[in-house]
């Protein structure tokens, strides 16, 4: 076991460290089971997801715009005008004519032949 002081001088500073470390002990005891007796917090809400970007999409003609044109759903000069449509529409619209986007080529990845000049 521990060997103690011999004096009474230096038990009595033993008891007086290992009381002051005991009330420290216990303290910490009643902070966590208060802590434990609480509720919960309220969780925060989520963020509001971002709409899925589509795969691809289409721009009707308008200003600026002669034909109707089929873009990539990430292309950047589709604007704020694009609808989003399936994988058959694009390419049922490319074979009817509809305009592929300069910028993101879509009838690449879609398999289609190059538009004619």
């Amino acid at each position: 076991m521990y060997d103690l002081p011999p004096d009474l001088d230096r038990l009595r500073t033993l008891e007086t460290w290992l009381t002051l470390t005991l009330d420290r002990v216990r303290q910490q005891i009643k902070d966590i089971e208060q802590r434990e007796h609480q509720p919960a917090p309220p969780t925060p809400p989520a963020p509001p997801r971002q709409p899925r970007t589509p795969d691809w999409g289409i721009t009707d003609a308008g200003i600026g715009t002669p034909t109707t044109q089929i873009h990539r759903g990430d292309c950047w000069a589709a604007g704020k005008t694009l609808q989003p449509i399936s994988t058959e529409r694009a390419r049922n619209e490319l074979a009817s004519g509809a305009k592929p986007c300069d910028a993101c080529r879509p009838d690449r990845p879609l398999g289609m032949p190059p538009p004619q000049p």
